[in-house]
């Protein structure tokens, strides 16, 4: 899509809204994430700044650490000064998933609820958290990326509320249920018990919601999607689905798995593993190779090294030891190992997690993972080896590999779970404004 086609797909969709004399805030995500976002909020503010009393940004941060001025002068594409002067209707803020004064409690998941969307894999309430200061605006936008994801399925849509500008009770349910799903029969399925979670917790959001839900492949826009939350966030699925899942035939023995170097730790950069699990073989194993990365994580580093890296039945079969561990940490853990047992005291995974990274082996022996010395591995040996069952990953993180035998519908069906995760109140997909080349 050239800029014109964005310019036309956000000029039809806002002139569906009555905007006039309206604060609008606009919800997107962090540099962790690939979007044309400098293009979106040039946009916007060309289509909206005269009729609208403000248009401002919340970065939906999740548990990631908050952005600094420098950073955010890059996510937008202008800097703090030049904002002033050439968009004095927009000011940017971050999100703290950890700050009370800033969240508000709209609503609880009663165990009741929990137990049909969850398909009884959870029967605990979620009480729902979010950042009040989405009540300071009259209409609310989602504008982000939307790729296969290892807690939802596929990111964006109400995953931008809940966990991106939520509080740690509702980012602590959805990712612990994403990991008792495990990733690898998650990732890249639409309908899974973490987004139908998602979508109930979002109708506790009495504010209009209208999504910008873009396709990105290689920095490169290929579907914009102007609509409902949920409409808007099933079309841009479906065609993430056809440009971000690659299907093999054979299972890989070994992958050396590059995340981009936007990834400043192990808790962004392990979906260079998410991300290839699926296609690798029973005793395989992956090597995540990034020398670049020093942290495990930035902000849960002390946990994350007190825990380790397990396989989840590790922890679901100690739970009294584990249970209050926070669950997104117990998640990421669960996440990052993979698939596996844990019989008699032994945990066996599925494939090996290796790190070739600026992490040294003494932190890799603590947390349970395998380390490799990354000046010892020559990237360019492994490259077109497929044939040998050993594949390159390059900037991973954002393309799925599957087994094409592998393809699952929905993630633990319930007889109890409609087949869609759409409410029925929502916008049918035929009002979406769109443009996509698939």
């Amino acid at each position: 899509m050239t800029a014109d086609d964005v310019r036309q797909v956000v000029a039809e969709g806002v002139a569906q809204l009555s905007l006039e004399g309206k604060r609008v805030l606009v919800i997107i995500p962090d540099s962790t994430r690939s979007a044309p976002i400098p293009l979106m909020f040039n946009v916007l503010y060309e289509q909206l700044a005269e009729q609208v009393q403000s248009l401002d940004y919340l970065i939906a941060l999740g548990t990631h650490q908050p952005m600094s001025d420098d950073t955010i002068d890059k996510l937008v594409g202008v800097s703090k000064d030049e904002r002033t002067k050439a968009y004095p209707k927009s000011h940017v803020f971050n999100h703290h998933w950890d700050d009370p004064a800033q969240l508000t409690t709209i609503g609880t998941i009663d165990e009741g609820d929990m137990h049909t969307l969850t398909g009884g894999l959870v029967e605990r309430a979620a009480p729902i958290a979010i950042n009040k200061l989405i009540f300071d605006y009259d209409q609310l936008f989602i504008c982000g990326p939307v790729f296969p994801h290892e807690v939802a399925g596929f990111s964006g849509g109400a995953k931008y509320l809940f966990p991106g500008i939520a509080g740690q009770a509702i980012i602590d349910s959805s990712h612990w249920l994403g990991a008792l799903s495990t990733s690898m029969d998650t990732i890249g399925v639409m309908d899974t018990p973490v987004r139908r979670m998602l979508h109930r917790a979002a109708a506790f959001v009495n504010q209009p919601v209208t999504c910008f839900k873009m396709v990105v492949t290689n920095s490169d826009l290929y579907g914009l999607y102007v609509g409902d939350m949920y409409s808007a966030w099933q079309e841009a699925a479906k065609l993430s689905a056809q440009l971000h899942i690659h299907y093999v035939e054979t299972p890989f023995k070994r992958v050396l798995s590059m995340p981009s170097t936007k990834y400043d730790d192990l808790w962004t950069a392990a979906k260079a593993m998410y991300k290839t699990e699926p296609a690798i073989a029973d005793g395989g194993e992956v090597i995540i190779y990034a020398p670049h990365l020093t942290e495990v994580s930035v902000t849960h580093g002390a946990l994350i090294k007190h825990v380790g890296y397990h396989v989840r039945d590790y922890f679901t079969k100690q739970w009294q030891e584990f249970q209050d561990v926070p669950w997104t940490i117990l998640a990421h853990s669960t996440h990052v190992k993979g698939k596996g047992t844990f019989a008699d005291g032994i945990e066996t995974p599925r494939i090996q997690v290796t790190l070739a990274t600026g992490i040294p082996k003494e932190v890799c022996d603590e947390i349970n993972l395998g380390y490799r010395d990354y000046r010892e591995l020559d990237p360019e040996r492994w490259r077109d080896r497929e044939h040998e069952g050993t594949l390159l990953v390059e900037n991973a993180g954002e393309q799925l590999y599957r087994l094409s035998s592998s393809t699952p519908s929905s993630s633990t069906p319930s007889q109890n779970t409609p087949s869609s995760s759409t409410p029925s109140s929502s916008t049918p997909s035929s009002n979406i404004v769109s443009s996509n080349t698939p």
